[in-house]
């Protein structure tokens, strides 16, 4: 089988292409992508060149890891059927193209135990689910506290402010600096961080990816608070050690997701608990891929881009 695919053949080096897709097994699934979402953390460090190396890493690649679509073939160990909907966090069938992450393509082959069920009523939407879970994953555990404060409006900033009131928890403050992003909050206040005086938080959360916070974050905190690192940081982390000392502060960081994550979140979607509704600002059919990673990554009004391959 052939299918179309975005290819990174290097930094700023963003194309469609054909690709041979590998013979699916009897523990596999075949799947037509409906939707892909384009990351704007790991995606577009992948995509400028700022992503530090790691094991596995290199170009060409076919990026992506938030795709949703249908079931067209599926293995007789795999446990799915022709027609079921399914959230594929990328996939890795691409032959000599490095499946990093691997889900911006029409068809994907997959091992079925990597993918999940989704009502097909999502929609674009369904391609939102490892995002949700990257939020509960910051969130989730024993000892735990669950945001007062969060930084950054985005996507995963929205989600970890709607999931914290699906917790029953008290609203969350949330940080934005961006006029244009402040809006669309959910039961929750977002606030430019010099109109907010408060320096007791119990739990912050940064969801903005800017590491050069952690001083100011710091003087945030209560004595004994948390500061949980919820993006990804592709420079060293610093801060001033005498502060964080007085305030006996606690730094964890938060990796992402797992199954069960996934799994949870998707219960939260289904009952109506959680939405990702109005997270979709921009989309764009797959044979626009590159001016449409261009604006994902470069338009600060797009929160978040949409490729659909219905037609690709």
């Amino acid at each position: 089988m052939h299918m179309t695919a975005v290819i990174l053949d290097g930094p700023r080096d963003l194309r469609l292409g054909e690709l041979a897709l590998a013979a699916p097994g009897p523990g596999d699934i075949v799947v037509d992508i409906r939707h892909s979402a384009i990351s704007t953390g790991t995606e577009k460090l992948f995509w400028s060149g700022a992503m530090p190396p790691f094991p596995g890493m290199g170009y060409p690649l076919v990026p992506g890891y938030e795709s949703a679509g249908e079931v067209v073939e599926a293995g007789r160990e795999s446990g799915f059927r022709a027609g079921e909907h399914v959230f594929v966090p990328g996939a890795n069938c691409f032959g000599n193209v490095r499946g990093l992450f691997g889900g911006a393509a029409g068809r994907l082959v997959t091992a079925a135990e990597r993918v999940t069920r989704i009502d097909p009523r999502l929609g674009a939407e369904g391609a939102l689910l490892a995002l949700a879970a990257t939020a509960r994953h910051a969130m989730a555990g024993l000892d735990r506290a669950l945001p007062e404060l969060i930084v950054g409006h985005g996507v995963l900033g929205r989600l970890l402010a709607r999931l914290t009131v699906a917790a029953g928890a008290p609203p969350p403050v949330v940080w934005e600096t961006d006029p244009a992003r402040a809006e669309g909050a959910q039961s929750y206040r977002v606030l430019h961080p010099d109109a907010d005086p408060r320096r007791d938080y119990r739990a912050i959360y940064d969801a903005s990816g800017n590491g050069g916070l952690l001083d100011s974050l710091v003087g945030r905190i209560s004595r004994g608070g948390e500061i949980v690192l919820a993006g990804f940081y592709t420079a060293p982390l610093s801060f001033a050690f005498p502060p964080a000392f007085m305030k006996e502060a606690r730094l964890r960081i938060a990796a992402e997701w797992t199954r069960d994550d996934l799994a949870a979140t998707r219960a939260l979607v289904e009952a109506g608990a959680l939405s990702l509704g109005g997270l979709i600002t921009h989309a764009r059919p797959a044979a626009a891929a590159p001016s449409a990673y261009a604006t994902a990554f470069g338009d600060p009004a797009c929160l978040k881009m949409i490729l659909n391959w219905g037609t690709a």
